[in-house]
């Protein structure tokens, strides 16, 4: 049976997921048994106290949130270990990462195709899946010429918040509107939520709004709600499990990094708003997204709105940068790829759902825009069934 000791926080609900992950990788093919050291032992005993205690408990293999410094204590074990990183990635160890800067990217295209030509980057500070995620925003921006600004502090809490509150509510109230909003994580988009709040700045009509975990519980905290990259976290969990399985047993010999990558958005009030000046192209936007999966004219839509065929689909198409056609397409297949990650039905039923009159050619169009098939896509983003694990 194999031992696996935990140091890791358990407070996040990121953390969480990647413990659900991995337990259910160890209920498939355990049993394990895990023991998660309480954090007050390290603050009593130092790191050599936490090294000794896993000599003594017989450890199999470590999972762990630890600094540069002391790495060569981790070393001496002579065990597989798998570090979570925060402020770097260790070059000794394997590493549980992220594809932070292409969930930087996904940020900035969401709020590019949203019109959007002022961008804003909320960080933390020398963290590194925070600096890599404003790296992908900022050079997904330039390419566009959009406006960018950036503000990053400390996790916010205690004398610190204290401090760094004038800072960050300057820089809200300095920031030209309309702006989409990319914050480094839930947690810190709820703090620009607050201080929008106080300072009567409209969410999501003066700031569009989106953070990253899908952190249910902080994302439906703010008012309006937040939208949140999903990351697949349990997937990364279960694959940190198969890492250690195969170090153990002599499968694998050298580190291998695990990285977890985004997957979709969950959307919420926070980012309901396009940046439109035309009130009628508007109208049209909101009235696709509403009903994209029933059938939709151009006929239909002209009766929305007091404009011809043709003076709509030339205003919409200098407004959107898409034609009608293409844009009520890009809803359905973005409806479609997030059924595909969230049920089990067949593609047949999903492409109905989606508002495809078929599924002939659901496959070729779904890989034109999103790269993969619909099967394809479903193996790679699906996130690992966890109903089972507690």
């Amino acid at each position: 049976m194999k031992r696996i000791l935990l140091l890791i926080d358990y407070s996040s609900e990121f953390s969480r997921r990647i413990l659900k992950g991995l337990i259910q990788y160890s209920k498939e093919h355990g049993p394990w048994i895990f023991y998660r050291l309480p954090d007050y032992y390290k603050t009593l005993y130092g790191k050599e106290g936490v090294i000794q205690w896993a000599k003594d408990w017989k450890a199999d293999a470590i999972v762990a949130r630890w600094d540069h410094e002391g790495t060569n204590l981790l070393e001496s074990l002579g065990i597989p270990i798998v570090l979570q990183n925060y402020r770097e990635r260790s070059p000794n160890f394997s590493n549980l990462t992220g594809d932070y800067f292409g969930t930087g990217e996904m940020a900035a295209k969401f709020f590019i195709k949203r019109r959007y030509k002022n961008f804003a980057f909320y960080g933390n500070k020398e963290v590194i899946w925070s600096c890599e995620r404003a790296e992908g925003f900022r050079k997904q921006v330039e390419k566009v010429g959009g406006n960018y600004s950036y503000f990053e502090s400390e996790s916010l809490n205690g004398e610190q918040w204290n401090t760094s509150y004038v800072q960050l509510d300057e820089w809200l109230l300095s920031l030209p509107k309309p702006v989409g909003l990319f914050a480094c994580d839930d947690s810190f988009a709820l703090q620009v939520s607050e201080i929008c709040k106080i300072n009567n700045i409209r969410i999501p009509q003066d700031i569009s709004l989106l953070g990253v975990d899908n952190d249910e519980l902080i994302c439906n905290l703010s008012d309006p709600p937040i939208s949140s990259i999903v990351l697949d976290v349990e997937k990364g969990g279960y694959e940190v499990g198969r890492l250690i399985d195969q170090l153990i047993s002599g499968q694998r010999q050298e580190p291998s990094n695990i990285v977890i990558r985004p997957n979709r958005f969950e959307l919420r009030k926070s980012t309901e708003r396009y940046n439109i000046s035309n009130e009628y192209i508007s109208k049209i936007v909101h009235y696709i997204e509403e009903n994209y999966t029933d059938e939709i004219s151009i006929e239909q839509l002209t009766f929305l709105v007091p404009l011809s065929r043709r003076n709509l689909e030339i205003k919409f198409k200098e407004e959107m940068g898409t034609s009608i056609y293409q844009f009520i397409l890009h809803c359905r297949i973005e409806y479609f790829a997030n059924l595909l990650l969230t049920t089990d039905l067949p593609l047949f039923d999903l492409a109905l759902q989606s508002g495809f009159n078929d599924s002939k050619n659901i496959s070729r169009i779904f890989k034109k825009i999103k790269g993969f098939t619909p099967i394809e896509y479903r193996s790679k983003f699906k996130e690992v069934d966890i109903t089972n694990v507690f």
